[in-house]
């Protein structure tokens, strides 16, 4: 039989949605009772239907055939997502590069351009830092 133990745990879902589309009369305790195990299901669904086994291996074979496909698929859509996903991560991290960078140049050119006012401006942040600062210890006490 071709539908094996990992395929069946691996797909289970789907195949169950599928088994359950065929024959209506399997229930959720016959699908919590064969998990897993396919000779258990084949039994279970031979059992409940009345099908003969070959039939329901046949089916099972056929699932498992389409099984293969389907999740080829998902891989590579879900492969395409994160791909789209590092691609725009990239791109933001350029363009944040690239901003800080600018950002750098503007603040060299300022101080060069301007050294006194950039020395008192940072000293004045320095002091007022300091008196916040100072505050919060003098509040924590």
């Amino acid at each position: 039989m071709a539908l094996n133990q990992q395929t069946l745990k691996g797909n289970w879902n789907q195949i169950k949605g599928k088994l359950h589309e065929r024959w209506g009369d399997l229930t959720d305790d016959d699908f919590r009772s064969a998990e897993g195990n396919v000779e258990r299901l084949v039994g279970t669904i031979q059992e409940r239907t009345g099908e003969t086994r070959a039939a329901i291996e046949d089916y099972l074979e056929e699932l498992s055939a389409n099984a293969g496909p389907a999740m080829k698929r998902a891989a590579d859509t879900i492969r395409g997502y994160a791909e789209q996903a590092a691609e725009s991560v990239q791109e933001a991290s350029h363009h944040a590069s690239e901003s800080l960078q600018a950002g750098f140049s503007q603040t060299q050119n300022l101080v060069r351009r301007r050294p006194f006012e950039s020395v008192m401006t940072c000293f004045g942040i320095g002091i007022v830092t300091g008196m916040i600062i100072g505050c919060l210890v003098r509040t924590s006490r």
